[in-house]
C-alpha cells in the first residue's frame, strides 16, 4: 500500500503566521507512516529547521501545486486564484459551503481539476460538534482588540489598533500592551453572544481578567433578542456561530446617537454569509486598520472584523488547534472510515450539490 502524504503549504496570505501541524506532530505522523512535506515559509511560527530537523521533506513554497495528485495539502486559510483546476484534496478554512462570496468560483476549481474540499469548520463527530478549532484564541483577541479601542475612544485619542496589528511575543505580553491603553478607574461593561462556545470562552476569559463586567448570552437570548440590553453596554462581542436565517441582533437602524454601546468586536466574522446577525459592514476589516465604523442612522460605533484573529497570538494558537487536528491527520490514510472525515466530505458534496442546483435553476 502506498504512503500517505500530507503536504503542509506556505500560506499566501501574508500575514498568516499559524500552522496546523507542529514539528513534534509532523514527527508522530511520520512514525505513523505517513510521509511529510513542508513547503518552507518565512511567516510561519515555527522555523523551517525545526521541520528539517524532525525529517520532514523539505519543498520550496507553491511546489504544492505541483505534488503528486495523491497527496493531501494542507493549511489554514484561502488558496491563491491560481491554479483554475484543482486536482488535490485540500485540508483549510474554505469558508464556501454556506454559499459567502466566490463559493460557485471556488468549487468549481475543485470540480474542474478532479481533486475534493476537506473543510476544517465541517471537520465534526456523530454528534455534530466541531473537533478541532482556533475558536478560544479568535474569541481572547477579538475581545482583546475591543477593550484597547474603547480605551482609546474613552481617553478619545487616537487609535492604537488602527496604526497596525502585530502579533503578540505571548499573551502575557498582550495583557501588558492591554494595561498600558488603561485610563482612570472606569472600567466598561461587555456582552458576549454565544458565551457558552470556545470563541465565547476566550473572549470572556481575558475580559473579567482585566476587570471588565461580562454579560453572557447564549441561545436562549437570542431568541427574542433585547437590542435595549445590546445598546446598554459599552462593548459587543459577537462570537455565535449561526447557520440559518435568524433576526439581525443589530441592523444599522437599531443604533441611536444616545446608545451607549461604542464598540463590536464581531469575532464570528462573516459578512459575506445570508447568515450574518450583524449587517453593520460589508467585508472583513484589515490588520493595517481593524477598526471602522460600523453602518448605522445615527450613533458612531466602532466595529472590528478581523478574520483571522488567532493569527495576532500564532504561537499558543497553532499549539492548541494543531494538537487537535493530529489525530484526524493519522486517520487520513483510512478517512472512509472516520466519521469525521465522512462528514466533512458529505458536507462538501451537498455544497458542490447545491451549487449544481443553483446553476441549473
Amino acid at each position: 500500500m502506498k504512503k500517505l502524504t500530507i503536504w503542509l503549504r506556505d500560506e499566501a496570505r501574508t500575514t498568516e503566521r499559524r500552522t496546523p501541524l507542529l514539528p513534534e506532530g509532523a514527527k508522530e505522523l511520520m512514525a505513523a507512516g505517513i510521509e511529510v512535506v513542508i513547503e518552507k515559509s518565512d511567516k510561519r511560527i515555527f522555523t523551517d529547521a525545526l521541520y528539517a530537523d524532525a525529517g520532514c521533506t523539505m519543498a520550496s513554497p507553491g511546489d504544492w501545486e505541483t505534488a503528486p495528485t495523491d497527496a493531501v495539502i494542507l493549511g489554514l486559510k484561502e488558496l491563491p486564484p491560481e491554479p483554475r483546476s484543482l486536482i488535490h484534496s485540500h485540508i483549510y478554512f474554505a469558508h464556501a459551503f454556506k454559499k459567502q462570496s466566490g463559493w460557485q468560483t471556488l468549487l468549481s476549481r475543485f470540480l474542474r481539476g478532479g481533486g475534493s474540499l476537506l473543510d476544517i469548520e465541517y471537520m465534526k463527530g456523530d454528534d455534530g460538534r466541531r473537533v478541532a478549532a482556533f475558536g478560544f484564541w479568535a474569541g481572547y483577541m477579538g475581545a482583546a482588540l475591543a477593550l484597547m479601542q474603547w480605551y482609546d475612544r474613552k481617553a478619545e485619542r487616537t487609535s492604537f489598533i488602527n496604526q497596525g496589528l502585530r502579533p503578540s511575543d505571548s499573551a502575557k505580553a498582550l495583557d501588558d500592551l492591554i494595561k498600558s491603553r488603561v485610563v482612570g478607574s472606569e472600567q466598561p461593561t461587555a456582552l458576549v453572544i454565544g458565551a457558552g462556545g470556545r470563541s465565547g470562552s476566550g473572549a470572556i476569559k481575558i475580559l473579567e481578567r482585566h476587570g471588565v463586567r461580562v454579560t453572557k448570552w447564549g441561545r436562549a437570548e437570542t431568541k427574542d433578542v433585547d437590542r435595549e440590553a445590546i445598546l446598554n453596554h459599552d462593548i459587543l462581542i459577537n462570537c455565535a456561530y449561526v447557520t440559518g436565517h435568524i433576526p439581525p441582533f443589530l441592523a444599522p437602524y437599531h443604533i441611536k446617537a444616545d446608545s451607549r454601546l461604542k464598540v463590536i468586536s464581531d469575532v464570528s466574522c462573516d459578512p459575506f454569509s445570508d447568515y450574518n446577525p450583524l449587517p453593520l459592514y460589508s467585508a472583513p476589516t484589515c490588520w493595517k486598520t481593524p477598526a471602522i465604523t460600523a453602518k448605522s442612522v445615527e450613533g458612531r460605533v466602532d466595529l472590528i472584523a478581523v478574520d483571522n484573529l488567532p493569527s495576532l497570538l500564532p504561537m499558543e494558537a497553532s499549539i492548541e488547534f494543531a494538537t487537535m487536528m493530529l489525530p484526524y491527520l493519522k486517520t487520513l490514510a483510512t478517512r472512509t472510515q472516520d466519521p469525521v472525515w465522512v462528514n466533512c466530505d458529505a458536507a462538501y458534496r451537498h455544497a458542490c450539490d447545491a451549487m449544481t442546483k443553483s446553476e441549473v435553476a
